[in-house]
């Protein structure tokens, strides 16, 4: 019987070097971007709790365009990582003009919501308390930042576009490094201009926001000069516009698969913004709470986020070669390691839970929330790991409108509404709700469980 567990479950030496040469920059990556972005927070939170939960409210309403340029471009790029599997270069030219067009569109309409409704969504997030919070404060703070950071938004389309490209064929470590500089430099900048170091300007959170659209062009440049210059050798970007058109039937078939996954990471985003509102219910501190905790389980969550990107990218191309039995094996291999690593790192992210909100100038009240928060995210993060890894799974197959259900649909049907009644309707403390919202997902996992079990996911899309 152990032998039998340890065959389906547990890879050779060969398999993990496979893996990690694989996983391995972008847990770096990953790693580094969240280590400075918790400097970034930090220091944003030095400030005082409005200038925090003014950047964190603004940051929860562009996460939602980050997932929803992630999931369009994602959603061809199941394309992308089989045609390279496939040797072909020119089917993955193709996804590429097709993600070229699509973000641009998301790009466009999302700053056009943002300039035309930015103040009313950032108000959704502010709810009368008891807890002393200057609700102005934080709206003022809040549409600084979001002023600035707004110029952004082209930069992470295309940065994503390139990046995204070379992840789906293979090409991990310029992204990663692409990343790591933009990330030091945004923490550098942010020490320079929050605080008006060096004889600069003292900026608070427009500093913070100046340091970031200054971060994230570089990185864009950085994987587009690469790009050019390394194109011979990876021969898919030679001619990659020689013309910005998509064949009309290819444009078809991958619209049909990507707008599942576009819609799937739009109402996920947006499910997880509404999950922070009905947080934001019980006040202010809840507010800067969730901030400190989301920041910190970022941290923790490396391994099993570049567990799905594995996942991604050589189940993807075991598909896409049209080897079943090899992209089943690898997945049990993947989904059983991210599972066994989060139960340890979940473990000692509960032990440590104490100390990280420490480090923000805010009050004992948020500073308990955020250590309940963090506790109940490591308590969970093997059910994390499992759903992360089975949602890239179905999608490697090409499944969007599975994944659709999956994902986003339980998250708006279930997720979300037994929040927002918790909240509204019972008088439990804030982290018995965030506890019970964690636990609903296992039913999700039972569902996520028997759609690995039935290989509905073993499919080739590109032959």
């Amino acid at each position: 019987m152990l032998n039998v567990i340890r065959k389906k479950y547990i890879g050779d030496k060969n398999f993990y070097k496979i893996l990690f040469k694989i996983s391995l920059p972008i847990i770096l990556q990953n790693a580094l971007s969240n280590f400075v972005n918790l400097l970034d927070n930090i220091m944003v939170g030095r400030l005082g709790t409005e200038e925090m939960s003014g950047v964190s409210i603004v940051n929860q309403i562009i996460f939602v365009y980050y997932l929803l340029i992630f999931g369009g471009l994602s959603g061809v790029g199941i394309y992308t990582a089989q045609y390279f599997g496939n040797n072909d270069d020119e089917g993955v030219r193709n996804t590429f003009r097709f993600k070229l067009w699509l973000g641009f569109i998301i790009c466009i309409v999302s700053t056009l919501i943002l300039l035309l409704f930015g103040q009313s969504l950032i108000q959704k997030f502010l709810n009368g308390s008891n807890d002393g919070g200057d609700l102005v404060a934080t709206l003022n703070y809040a549409l600084s930042y979001m002023g600035i950071i707004i110029f952004m938004l082209p930069a992470v389309y295309i940065g994503m576009l390139y990046s995204s490209t070379m992840r789906e064929c293979g090409e991990t470590f310029i992204p990663m490094l692409a990343g790591g500089v933009a990330v030091v430099l945004n923490c550098v900048l942010d020490y320079l201009l929050i605080f008006g170091k060096f004889g600069l300007p003292r900026m608070g959170v427009a500093g913070a926001a100046i340091a970031t659209v200054i971060a994230r062009y570089v990185e864009m440049l950085i994987v587009v000069g690469w790009a050019y210059f390394n194109r011979f050798k990876h021969t898919y970007f030679v001619g990659i516009f020689r013309t910005i058109l998509v064949p009309g039937d290819l444009a078809k078939k991958y619209f049909i698969t990507s707008m599942p996954l576009l819609l799937n990471e739009g109402l996920w985003s947006i499910g997880v913004a509404l999950l922070a509102q009905a947080y934001s219910i019980r006040g202010l501190n809840v507010v800067a709470g969730q901030n400190i905790a989301s920041t910190i389980n970022n941290i923790f969550n490396i391994i099993f986020i570049a567990m799905g990107d594995a996942v991604a990218i050589l189940v993807g191309q075991y598909l896409g070669s049209g080897d079943m039995e090899k992209a089943r094996d690898t997945d049990n291999k993947i989904i059983a390691f991210a599972i066994f690593s989060s139960v340890i790192i979940g473990g000692v992210m509960l032990i440590l839970a104490p100390i990280f909100p420490q480090f923000y100038n805010t009050n004992d009240t948020a500073r308990m929330i955020a250590t309940h928060f963090i506790m109940v995210q490591g308590f969970f993060m093997a059910k994390d790991a499992f759903l992360h890894t089975s949602y890239f799974t179905i999608r490697a197959g090409g499944n969007t409108v599975i994944t659709f259900v999956f994902d986003s649909v339980f998250m708006m049907v279930v997720s979300v509404p037994f929040a927002h009644f918790l909240c509204r309707c019972t008088n439990l403390g804030i982290s018995h709700i965030f506890a019970m919202v964690h636990a609903a997902d296992l039913l999700k996992c039972i569902f996520g469980f028997i759609l690995l079990y039935k290989g509905v996911w073993l499919k080739n899309i590109v032959k």
